[in-house]
């Protein structure tokens, strides 16, 4: 690959430059939040210090440039993901609100009692609790596809999960806790082989892989910004208009509407049919600062240098006795679980932070997961493509170290 300079890179990011507790910061949280390089967090003052109005709203001059800087955010992000068009994205609070937002607005157009949606064993609480929200409310049924010890979606149990009650199949594209890059795109044609529609979760894959909606031709995909560079409270999801058009809004209000009268109201055209209210319009204008950024650095050279530092981190990391890490499919991402024989995951967290150390600890927002495997919670180390080998170096050293004192 093209030599990486991560050096050069870092320095486009103040944070990575303060100390812990004396320590230089070493950062392996990315899967939680990543942080922001000077582009983005510029890309918020200006908009604050020059353009600041509300959008679509009004003929003055701010409210034009905010408009036009909101919608260009949008453009961005469906060019970045190769949407077919801007019309298809809505701009959302982030992954989280696009699940949610499906689960309502398709749950209440497309599902009735007795309907099933099939989510996995691997899945973020975000895309499960919406479908048992639903449950509730509609009586649907919500089956779980199975995850074999590996960490791999059990494919040949699909084939038979899959019945005429099938409404929707909702998986993760990567896994927050085990790193698994699933096989969506077999997922896919498969659902569609029965008319079933398939919604991703791309909060992991988007900041690290490159996604092609058209490729993969999946009807959904969530994702947020703040997991790649951008602001926290923007995100977005991409929809099919065969179901998008079909869809009830998700929430009423401002901006939304056609017309409202006494007697009733009509739909905005797509994508502001979803987007009730003022949204998030720094956020946005910070989302295509990130994606611009992404950009110049390359999708397939971010996903090549991470795959490398996932991979050497891995082998060093299975280098210590009584280290056991989830997650071991061929496909993986750079999220990587382990546990420490005879070391609570919490204590190892403090002790890490101590050294400058940032990792996650806990269930991950995964408990179904974490059942599984008949565990509490792990340690979780997760990279982004301004890490570096040395940082790898230094964490394995300290995970050394805490086995010996513990």
């Amino acid at each position: 690959m093209k030599k990486w300079d991560v050096t050069k890179i870092r320095r486009d990011f103040p944070i990575l430059e303060r100390s812990v507790h004396g320590k230089p910061l070493v950062y392996l949280d990315n899967a939680a939040t990543t942080q922001k390089p000077k582009a983005v967090i510029n890309a918020l003052v200006n908009y604050y210090n020059n353009e600041n109005a509300n959008v679509h709203r009004g003929l003055h001059s701010l409210a034009e440039t905010a408009t036009e800087s909101y919608e260009n955010a949008r453009k961005k992000v469906a060019s970045f993901i190769n949407a077919p068009s801007a019309d298809t994205v809505i701009l959302t609070r982030g992954t989280t609100e696009s699940i949610n937002l499906v689960a309502a607005s398709f749950g209440t157009s497309y599902l009735k009692a007795g309907d099933e949606v099939i989510v996995s064993e691997m899945e973020h609480h975000s895309n499960i609790v919406p479908w048992f929200l639903l449950r509730e409310k509609k009586g649907i049924v919500v089956r779980f596809l199975p995850v074999d010890d590996a960490g791999h979606l059990q494919m040949e149990k699909l084939e038979t999960m899959i019945n005429s009650r099938t409404r929707l199949i909702s998986v993760t594209h990567m896994s927050n806790v085990l790193g698994t890059l699933n096989p969506v795109k077999e997922i896919i044609q498969m659902a569609h082989a029965h008319s079933i529609p398939v919604l991703l979760d791309g909060a992991q894959s988007v900041p690290s892989i490159p996604v092609d909606i058209a490729a993969l031709d999946c009807d959904f995909y969530a994702f947020s910004a703040h997991k790649m560079c951008g602001p926290t409270g923007i995100g977005a999801l991409f929809g099919k208009k065969k179901y998008l058009n079909e869809m009830m809004p998700y929430m009423g209000g401002g901006e939304m509407i056609a017309t409202v009268s006494t007697s009733g109201a009509t739909w905005a055209d797509l994508p502001y049919k979803f987007e009730a209210g003022t949204p998030n319009i720094a956020g946005a204008v910070g989302f295509g600062a990130a994606i611009d950024y992404i950009n110049t650095l390359g999708m397939n050279n971010i996903h090549n240098y991470e795959t490398e530092l996932t991979r050497y981190a891995m082998e060093k990391m299975r280098t210590i006795s009584g280290l056991t890490i989830y997650g071991n499919a061929e496909e993986h991402g750079p999220a990587v679980s382990f546990l420490m024989q005879g070391i609570h995951p919490f204590d190892l967290s403090q002790f890490l932070d101590q050294l400058g150390i940032a990792i996650r600890v806990g269930h991950h927002c995964a408990e179904p997961l974490m059942n599984r495997y008949n565990i509490k919670a792990t340690a979780r180390a997760s990279l982004y493509f301004y890490n570096t080998r040395d940082e790898i170096d230094y964490f394995v050293d300290a995970l050394v170290r805490a086995k010996k004192i513990f």
